[in-house]
Order: C-alpha cells, then structure tokens, then sequence
C-alpha cells in the first residue's frame, strides 16, 4: 500500500463517526442515486423470505454505504414486543444501546443522531458511543429501525446532509417493504401450524414433524419416541363449570406439557383433551420418564385457580418407540394411541409403553 494510502487509512481509524462521515456524502449520494445499486439491493433483498436473513442482507448493503462499524435491525411483532431480526460487530454493551436506539427510532418514527449515547437524555445505561438511526417504514408505519454504531463517541453530531439523508432513507424503503412482507409470511405460516386455543402445534404439524423425524431416526439409527397424553375427566369440567372454563383449563394443561418438554421436544394438541409430544433422540425409558413427569405436575395442578376454583385432573399416558414397535410415523401415531387406551381400560391415570 503506497505511503499516502497508509496515512490515509491511520487517519480514517483515528476519525470519529462524523469525521468519516463528512467525506462520503456527496460520494453516498451520487451511489445511492444510480439504478444498479438499488437493483442490487433489491436482488438481495428478495432472495430469502426469512426476516432474518432479509435484515442480514440490509445490514449487509447499509455497511457499505455508512462507514460504521457496529450494526442492529429490530422490528415490532405482533405483539408489540421489540424483536431482534439481525446484529452485527456488536458487544453486549453496544448491543444495549443500539437496542434502546432502535425503540427511540420506532416509537418516533424519525432519524436518530447521537454523539455520546452515555450523555444522551433520550437514553439510560447507554454505552459512550456514537450512533446513527434510520426508521424503516413501510405501508404508512414504521415497523423497524436500522441502527449503526461506532465504539467511541464523536466531538459532534454525526449527521447527514439532506439531499443524503433522502437518498439513504429512499434506499432503505425496499428494505423495509421486504422485511414487511417476510414478517407477514412468517405470521400466517406460524398460525397454520398452531392451534388456536393452547399455542402448541397443531395435528397438522405434528404429522409433518413425524414424517421428518421418523425418517432422521431411520438413517441415523437413533431412537424417536411419542407421547400421547389424555386428561381424565375432563369433560366433567365442561358439563359442570361451562365449555369457556374447560378451554381455559386446556391452556393450562398445555403450558404445563410445553413446561415439562425439553426444548428439542414438539409438543401438539392432538385434538379435543389429547395432547402429543414428539421426543427425538429418546428411547423409551426417557420417554416414560417425560411421560410421569407430565403425568404428576398435571395431578398436582389446581386447575382455574383464577377463577376461585380448584379441580385436580390426571393423566392417561401411552408411550411407543421407533423402531421397537413400529417403523413409520403413523404406526407410531397408532402404538402410542393404543397405548393410551390401554392405560383407560385399566382405570385411568397411568402410564403404558406400547409392546410391553
């Protein structure tokens, strides 16, 4: 690298954030101006429908164009909650910051500027650094914000000429509008596969996670094991207390199944008081021990307790393993029904492990 190059490169690691700025403005604009890069981004943009991988591709182009080193895409959910979609060069410290930026921008709806966030009154416990912030609008509403960093603060505001900024929030648009539409889809793909009532999975998806897991299991020779869990009784609470109760009663139940899950487990509503677990990886002792565990946290539960009420409800149980008693995801779907059964006939509340 010629001598000039290397003062010059000493000089731009030395500048602050508004110092690098300065010299890249009408450069940015003149860029941001010319059709290719903005079909450019766009091919990027559209060649995932993850959020998150959209939002990578965003940070991806926007870190070339602003010359920071630290990067953080948030969006709002559903249900209000701030979501991290991507994050880059980021410390825990930063990170903090960069997310409080972030909610600043979307409950304002405007570009944020910030020389010191340490000193800055629209934030707490922010780190000393420099930060610029641009919303991400997109259908009248600004679902996100693109938030860029430096890991020192600047002497002044680091700040874009206008006829810049334009052009930087004009780019960012089929950013937002991508990010928007990958947040859609992810929405309506989660809601057909979750049941309504409970939020675990619904029939639909466990019969697709079996499919899935039966053939992993195959190949890799490793166990996969499936619960089938029954409420004993429970209709007694809907001719006693009202079908409204007996649902709530049911969410209960669910979040105590999903409660006593491991996190690589898929928990289903099977459908009416009947619940499935899919346990890979596990034989079926493992499985037997998920299944008594569930069994005993439902029995000691006081059901509807918030609603002045306390019913005690127990659990049929029916276990079967691949390949020990079948070899297809719906002969395991029907051993572990059986078994379930089975565990009725005998007088309820217990446990059964098909083929024993």
């Amino acid at each position: 690298m010629p001598a000039s190059r290397r003062r010059s490169a000493a000089q731009g690691a030395r500048a602050d954030l508004a110092e690098r700025l300065r010299p890249v403005q009408s450069t940015l604009r003149a860029r941001l101006g010319r059709a290719e890069t903005l079909a450019e981004l766009i091919r990027a943009l559209n060649s995932s429908l993850d959020p998150e991988r959209v939002a990578e591709a965003l940070v991806d182009h926007a870190a070339d164009w602003v010359p920071a080193p630290a990067w953080l895409v948030v969006a709002i959910d559903d249900a209000g909650h701030t979501r991290v979609l991507a994050s880059r060069a980021l410390t825990p410290s930063l990170e903090a910051g960069a997310y409080a930026v972030g909610q600043w921008v979307m409950r304002n709806g405007d570009v944020c500027c910030a020389m010191n966030l340490a000193l800055d009154r629209r934030f707490t416990d922010a780190p000393a650094s420099a930060a610029v912030a641009f919303p991400l609008d997109c259908r009248d509403r600004t679902l996100g914000a693109l938030v860029a960093l430096d890991r020192a603060p600047s002497a002044r505001e680091p700040r874009f000429q206008d006829a810049t900024l334009a052009a930087l929030l004009a780019a960012l648009e089929p950013g937002a509008f991508a990010l928007d539409n990958a947040l859609r889809l992810q929405r309506v793909e989660a809601l057909s596969v979750t049941d309504d009532l409970t939020q675990l999975y619904n029939s639909r998806y466990l019969s697709q996670v079996l499919r899935r897991e039966t053939k992993r299991a195959s190949r890799s020779g490793r166990p996969l094991s499936l619960l089938f869990v029954d409420l004993d009784g429970f209709k007694a609470i809907n001719d006693s207390h009202g079908h409204l109760s007996g649902s709530r009663a049911l969410v209960e139940a669910a979040a105590l199944i999903r409660a006593s899950a491991r996190e690589t487990d898929v928990a289903a509503r099977f459908g009416g008081d009947e619940f499935a677990l899919v346990l890979p990886d596990t034989g079926s002792d493992g499985a037997v021990a998920v299944g008594e565990r569930i069994r005993e946290r439902l029995a000691v539960h006081p059901f509807l307790h918030d609603d002045g009420l306390d019913i005690h409800l127990t659990a049929s149980v029916g276990v079967a393993t691949l390949p020990d008693v079948a070899a297809s995801a719906e002969g395991l779907i029907q051993a572990a029904d059986e078994a379930m059964y089975a565990v009725k006939d005998r007088g309820k509340n217990g446990i059964c492990v098909a083929g024993e």
